[in-house]
């Protein structure tokens, strides 16, 4: 039994001590998922705070197949998802009628920024396209596969992608000049 299943074995026994110490190995890294995705620190504690309920409710149904934090990851990513898709202003913005796209993609301002200036650039976006970034760009997703996550289509996740660049681009530039 390797360490990451001796771990899950005694969170699931309820012992306290391994469910703070599975609590303070990943907390960081899956709070840094939640801030991602929501515009400000609270709503990421407050999603954060989900993603430990679903977490400690679900951890008997891990099953090894993957690593446990890719597992702990997913989890962080899908609730921060669910919490933007019950925001009522979620919707709009998906519609991509008349929505111009840049196609060029010069950024060489970005060596000018911090990752947290960056992040509070990315946390500026409309959630549709902070959402679809942070899926494609810093998760690693393909689009089909944000297409199917989201419920929307393939076309919307690129183009969304591509909004979410040229919006990038643009304050970049700003910020550089």
């Amino acid at each position: 039994m390797n360490r990451d299943q001796a771990l899950v074995q005694a969170c699931l026994q309820q012992d306290r001590t391994a469910q703070r110490t599975l609590y303070e190995q990943y907390g960081g890294k899956l709070f840094a998922i939640t801030l991602r995705y929501m515009k400000n620190r609270e709503e990421a504690e407050d999603v954060l705070q989900e993603v430990w309920i679903r977490i400690f409710s679900h951890l008997d149904s891990f099953r090894f197949d993957c690593p446990l934090e890719a597992w702990l990851k997913r989890i962080a990513i899908n609730t921060a998802i669910r919490a933007l898709q019950k925001q009522p202003q979620w919707k709009n913005f998906l519609d991509t009628d008349g929505l111009e796209i840049s196609t060029h993609h010069e950024m060489s301002a970005l060596d000018l920024l911090s990752v947290e200036e960056l992040r509070s650039l990315i946390q500026q976006l409309p959630d549709g396209c902070q959402t679809i970034f942070n899926l494609y760009a810093v998760e690693g997703y393909k689009h089909h596969e944000i297409a199917t996550l989201l419920g929307i289509t393939e076309g919307t996740s690129k183009s969304q992608y591509s909004r979410a660049k040229a919006l990038l681009q643009k304050e970049i530039k700003s910020i550089s000049n």
